[in-house]
């Protein structure tokens, strides 16, 4: 008869949160029959708002090393075949007349699609939930606070329900207003007497609200040239002063995901009043990109019901983890939608953290947790503040105006992330970091 020591898992991992990174975490990590893993979210099902998702070639190939790629070929805008894409086609249309193009963007890649991958966010998620092993998830598990046992490493976790539960790693995947991260940044600084950790346990306003919507693609009429709509085959970015509007196709071409952006960068950082998404009318959509190009107007004219967000974001952390708690997602690196970025960096957070996690023993988690913020946060920092630059270029607010000759390349290069370290680069760099090793890439 086995003792309870064989019995017991290797390692308990608490995952806070059921969004796109918490569930691809435990996804791979349950995988591992010699761990313990759980995930709580606080609502009853898992849900995601929004309407769009895209990755780009080094997120797909995750989804690739954990057999899933079929899955989400069935669901994605085209399946990836290899062939030459856009990123995005950037116009300056804040006029009456036709807008013109002043940069076509085309990703670098070695064999995988040049162009992003874009999917509907809720069948996105569905295909992790449909591979989540029974008893993994549990519901209506809002956390409150979590707490460190004094008489061991393990950590114990307070929901809002009056429950406990216990785990050697709790990964906090709670999103841009976590919980986890507030708890974190705010005993840090405590104990620490750094006023400055503070700035840190709450998101931003980036000074830049954004108007949503979906639009069958059948249902957008066609060009006075009898032709479709520019964006029912390539990503556009419509550009003007303090104004852009993306747009692209999901749901296999049927949708076309629409999302505006007007800004005040003077703002950032002040307090947003008022719920961060709320219903508009068409009307207030329509009166802010007023004497827009003649496909723009065209394009949100077709918005029936809008919904408005306050886009917020959070600073660039100087930690992720802390006594064997470790942030990840948007609750360590929550950003602008300027570079479509937000799921695919929750994505490799997953990749690196489960990798390193699967062979990690409570005696090594430090060196393990060590390694994946080594290697996670000045990468996710760097693509937070990348995206953001980016909206102000799209909008000619950044330190490069309106000389398209200089911005558009300048806008090119804020894509450099995308094979820059690569993929495998950096879980090689990380696991290096785990077992003591330095690397000198880091």
């Amino acid at each position: 008869m086995a003792s309870d020591d064989v019995r017991k898992p290797s390692l308990r991992i608490a995952i806070c949160g059921g969004g796109i990174g918490g569930l691809c975490l435990a996804v791979c990590l349950s995988k591992f029959a010699h761990l313990e893993v759980k995930l709580y979210e606080a609502a009853g099902q898992f849900k995601e708002i929004g309407a769009g998702v895209m990755i780009w070639a080094r997120t797909w190939r995750i989804l690739q090393s954990m057999g899933l790629d079929r899955e989400f070929s069935k669901i994605a805008h085209s399946p990836p075949t290899g062939a030459q894409g856009v990123g995005f086609n950037y116009r300056r249309s804040d006029q009456p007349h036709e807008g013109f193009r002043f940069k076509l963007v085309e990703m670098p890649c070695e064999y995988l699609p040049h162009s992003c991958i874009r999917f509907h966010r809720a069948q996105f998620l569905d295909i992790f939930v449909d591979h989540l092993p029974s008893g993994v998830a549990h519901f209506g598990k809002r956390l409150i606070s979590y707490s460190k046992d004094m008489n061991g490493p393990q950590t114990t976790l307070l929901f809002e329900d009056g429950t406990f539960a216990t785990c050697d790693v709790l990964v906090g995947a709670d999103g841009i207003k976590s919980t986890i991260r507030s708890q974190m940044f705010r005993e840090a600084a405590e104990a620490s007497q750094d006023a400055n950790l503070f700035r840190f346990t709450s998101p931003v306003w980036t000074g830049t609200i954004a108007y949503r919507g979906l639009i069958r693609a059948q249902d957008i009429p066609l060009t006075k040239d009898g032709l479709p709509h520019r964006t029912i085959k390539d990503p556009m970015m419509y550009c003007g002063k303090s104004k852009h509007v993306v747009s692209y196709s999901i749901s296999q071409g049927d949708i076309i995901n629409v999302v505006t952006f007007a800004s005040n960068p003077k703002r950032h950082g002040d307090l947003y009043e008022g719920d961060w998404v709320t219903t508009c009318s068409q009307d207030e959509l329509l009166g802010c990109y007023s004497g827009w190009e003649p496909e723009v107007e065209q394009l949100l004219k077709c918005i029936r019901n809008p919904t408005r967000w306050a886009i917020h974001h959070i600073l660039p952390l100087p930690f992720y983890y802390k006594d064997n708690v470790v942030l990840m997602g948007d609750a360590a690196h929550a950003m602008s939608p300027h570079q479509g970025a937000g799921a695919g960096q929750a994505i490799e957070d997953a990749y690196i953290l489960s990798n390193l996690l699967a062979t990690a023993t409570r005696k090594s988690l430090p060196k393990v947790l060590n390694a994946y913020e080594a290697v996670r946060l000045p990468a996710a920092n760097h693509v937070l503040l990348g995206s953001y630059e980016s909206g102000m270029m799209y909008e000619f607010n950044s330190k490069y105006g309106e000389n398209y000759e200089i911005l558009g390349p300048a806008i090119q290069r804020q894509w450099d992330w995308i094979d820059r370290p690569s993929l495998e680069e950096s879980l090689e760099a990380a696991i290096r970091l785990s077992k003591g090793i330095p690397d000198s890439r880091l």
